[in-house]
């Protein structure tokens, strides 16, 4: 008798002796795309973006920021679409690669200004001094510079770059006050080459600027932008041409100062209602074998807990779900309710583990 599985489950645990269902396994989720694709990272968020269901307020604060050359700051609970609304603008206006900046408690302007790989130009110069072909070139300089996602934001360019600064909330407590002089005048200088400048031997000028090339953050080869891998900067000075649109995310974990504040425009998410949970579910699994009646009742579920009963869930949640219950047409006893209850266990408290008998299964013959 094969020792393949009967259902959906290909992972049997029962010392079954080894079978080949893994060759079973179904293509990932849309919103999972690995497997197929070479940046399976960057096309999820992008996709995200491509099926997002925006709100009306935060598409007048979208249009607000781009209009009024302000950053945004978005505060909402996680997996609501904080994020998902930049790769949306980008989408729709067609702005390129959205631009992503990670916040931790250690991050620093600078670090999303640029970065300097100061140890390999020194071992570089040591290696051309035992040569004896050393030579003072700028150009060798900025071949160990690359532009962090602020820093590629501010590049000049007719239209405006996207920046998503990720969970601002999660910076040490001088970073909000450090991006105020960069919001108010959209530039920066890289000191490593502003001290390249060369006095002039015409008296009416007073330097001459270098100038260089260097490396951005652009990664993303499907996207227009990735012209611009590499620019040339003079005088190691960037200055913005248009504002580029900046959202901010924050979990709500922190205050920010009334002065940080005062530079940013501010958008709470909201939870998708209904409405847009079936958005969402059409724009995501259009092409799942799923029943309105299971959408429908799965909705309802996910409603009741989030609204009624005030617990934290994530609109992943209900897609995971709704994804795995069609794996299975006739579910046995309960286990579709188990399945169910940990798909959809709040985010907000320690996961219950319910009792299940645990007595030892009888091998497939």
């Amino acid at each position: 008798m094969s020792n393949l599985p009967e259902d959906w489950k290909l992972f049997q645990g029962d010392n079954r002796a080894p079978h080949d269902a893994i060759g079973t396994l179904p293509d990932a989720p849309p919103w999972r795309p690995f497997g197929k694709d070479p940046n399976p990272g960057v096309s999820r968020r992008k996709r995200r973006g491509e099926t997002f269901q925006s709100q009306s307020e935060e598409v007048a604060m979208v249009n607000a920021a781009l209009y009024l050359r302000r950053p945004l700051l978005i505060t909402g609970k996680p997996g609501t679409g904080k994020s998902s609304l930049a790769y949306a603008v980008a989408h729709e206006l067609k702005l390129g690669e959205v631009l992503y900046w990670p916040i931790t408690t250690r991050t620093t302007l600078k670090d999303g200004l640029y970065t300097y790989d100061a140890i390999g130009r020194l071992q570089e110069v040591k290696q051309s001094e035992t040569r004896g072909d050393y030579t003072e070139d700028p150009q060798k300089i900025a071949d160990y510079i690359t532009l962090g996602p602020l820093g590629t934001a501010l590049l000049e360019s007719s239209r405006p770059r996207v920046l998503i600064i990720d969970e601002i909330d999660k910076s040490d407590i001088d970073l909000p006050n450090d991006l105020l002089t960069i919001f108010e005048e959209g530039r920066f200088e890289i000191p490593e080459l502003g001290r390249l400048e060369k006095e002039s031997d015409d008296p009416e000028q007073k330097s001459v600027s270098i100038t260089v090339k260097v490396r951005t953050d652009y990664t993303d080869e499907t996207e227009h932008t990735y012209a611009e891998k590499k620019v040339t900067i003079k005088g190691g000075r960037i200055t913005c041409q248009e504002f580029p649109l900046v959202i901010l995310t924050s979990n709500g974990e922190r205050d920010f100062p009334p002065a940080f504040l005062r530079r940013c425009l501010r958008l709470n998410m909201r939870d998708p209602d209904r409405v847009q949970l079936e958005r969402i579910i059409q724009a995501h699994l259009e092409h799942c074998n799923l029943s309105e009646s299971q959408v429908s009742d799965l909705i309802d579920r996910f409603l009741k807990s989030r609204d009624k009963s005030r617990e934290q869930l994530s609109t992943d949640q209900l897609l995971n779900a709704l994804f795995m219950i069609v794996r299975q047409r006739d579910w046995v006893g309960d286990e579709k309710e188990s399945l169910l209850d940990y798909l959809l266990a709040p985010l907000d408290r320690p996961l219950e583990v319910k009792s299940k008998d645990r007595s030892p299964k009888s091998p497939a013959q």
